[in-house]
C-alpha cells in the first residue's frame, strides 16, 4: 500500500515517505489527536496475506514495545486498517549509522555511539530478546549524538512471557537462515541458534 502525502491511516495524516525495507515502507506522519509527528511502518497488503510475515511484523512491534530503554525506538501502536497493518513509532531525527560511516569521525565520538548500542542490546538481552539484524541501517544517530536501535523484526524471543506464538514462525525457528549476510554472527551464518551470554 503506497500512501500519498495528505492521506490518512486511521488518525495519522501522512506527510511523506522516509524509506523502505524488507518488511514495508516507512512514512513520516502527524498524529492528529496528539499533535505530534511519528514514523509509521506499513506492511504491504501482499505481506498481510502471508501468515509468517504477518507474525513477524507483529513480533517486531511486540518485542520492541516490551523494551523500555532510551536507546531503543519507542513503539506507540500496532494498528490495522482495511488496507493493511502498521506500526506507529517515535520519529527519530538524524541519520542512520550507514550515512555516518563514510565520514571521518574521531575516535572520541565513535566510542559513545558504541557504548549506547551496547547498552541497548544489553537491555534487550536482559529481557530475553536477541536482535539478530544489527547493521548500520538499523541504527539511528540523532543530531545530538543520541543512538536509537531500530527494527526488531528478526528478533529471537527467548523468554516470551506474553504470547508463545511469537516464536512459531519460520523466521525464528532454529535451522532457518535469517538476517543480513554481511552482518551475521558466525552462529547465524551456520544456521545455529543465536542467543546471548
Amino acid at each position: 500500500m503506497t500512501l500519498a502525502a495528505g492521506s490518512y491511516l486511521g488518525r495519522y495524516e501522512i506527510i511523506g515517505p522516509l524509506g523502505s525495507g524488507g518488511m514495508g515502507d516507512v512514512y513520516r506522519a502527524l498524529d492528529v489527536r496528539l499533535a505530534r509527528e511519528v514514523a509509521i511502518k506499513v506492511l504491504p497488503a501482499s505481506f498481510a496475506r502471508d501468515a509468517d510475515r504477518l507474525v513477524r511484523f507483529e513480533q517486531e512491534a511486540r518485542a520492541t514495545s516490551a523494551l523500555n530503554h532510551p536507546n531503543i525506538v519507542t513503539i506507540h501502536e500496532l494498528g490495522e486498517v482495511e488496507d493493511g497493518r502498521f506500526i506507529v513509532m517515535e520519529l527519530i531525527g538524524g541519520r542512520t549509522l550507514r550515512a555516518l560511516i563514510h565520514e571521518s569521525l574521531p575516535l572520541r565520538s565513535l566510542i559513545p555511539l558504541g557504548m549506547q548500542m551496547a547498552r541497548a542490546l544489553g537491555a534487550a538481552h536482559a529481557a530475553g530478546i536477541t536482535h539478530r539484524d544489527i547493521k548500520p541501517e538499523n541504527i539511528m544517530v540523532r543530531d545530538d549524538g543520541y543512538v536509537k536501535v531500530l527494527d526488531f523484526g528478526l528478533a529471537r524471543l527467548v523468554r516470551l512471557g506474553l504470547d508463545t506464538q511469537w516464536a512459531t514462525t519460520q523466521y525464528t525457528q532454529p535451522g532457518t537462515l535469517v538476517g543480513s549476510a554481511r552482518y551475521m554472527s558466525p552462529e547465524q551464518a551456520r544456521v545455529e541458534t543465536v542467543d546471548h551470554p
